[in-house]
């Protein structure tokens, strides 16, 4: 984008030919780059990044083992998007998306996988957090993320995303047990609540 503009602005072929190897090489080592220039020619590049957090990689191990897909959604460049991915081991990464974007992808990824959770930390992940079937916010978010999440991790520690779906999964189970023996409560209560052990045991249970 900033290279076309760079053409619409004037600029000769041969500077942007010169221009755009660097672009690609700063991009594909996962940065976003920036052109500085003066008279419509460019005097500079600023090769821009985020640091990889150290637990990250592990992150997306723990979260595989508990058979969930990661894929990455990101505003960076498509190259930046890459870069990242293959470095934690995600496989499928999205990159250059805008806001309205990423809810029309989470929207495709639902159809694809079928339930989506979205973990997101600026208010550009507002509106697709909005669209996934659960939607978690790590702690250092804004306020309306916060609003729009089901869930609010407390801090940015990213080793709390396994704990969720652990957790999470724990307690369904535990949801389902409790059913399972009210069921079974339920239906001998029944019985002898009409009476049916009563007249060889004189055992009654009031309806109630």
């Amino acid at each position: 984008h900033a290279i076309g503009n760079l053409q619409h602005s004037g600029a000769s072929a041969d500077t942007c030919d010169h221009v755009l190897p660097e672009v690609e090489r700063l991009e594909g080592m996962g940065m976003t780059a920036v052109l500085v220039s003066e008279d419509k020619k460019v005097i500079g590049i600023i090769g821009i990044t985020d640091e990889l957090r150290s637990d990250s990689k592990g992150v997306i191990d723990a979260l595989k083992k508990l058979k969930v897909t990661p894929v990455m959604l990101t505003g960076d460049n498509q190259r930046a998007a890459n870069y990242i991915a293959e470095k934690v081991g995600i496989s499928e990464a999205y990159g250059a998306l805008l806001p309205e974007q990423k809810s029309e992808l989470i929207i495709k990824l639902q159809s694809r996988y079928g339930r989506v959770a979205m973990v997101g930390d600026g208010v550009n992940d507002a509106q697709a957090l909005s669209c996934a079937d659960v939607s978690i916010a790590m702690g250092k978010g804004t306020d309306t993320l916060m609003d729009t999440a089901m869930i609010t991790l407390r801090t940015s520690d990213l080793l709390l995303l396994p704990k969720v779906f652990r957790l999470s999964r724990q307690t369904v189970s535990l949801m389902y047990r409790n059913l399972f023996w009210a069921f079974i409560y339920n239906t001998v209560g029944i019985f002898v609540a009409a009476g049916v052990l009563y007249p060889v045991y004189d055992i009654l249970l009031s309806p109630a």
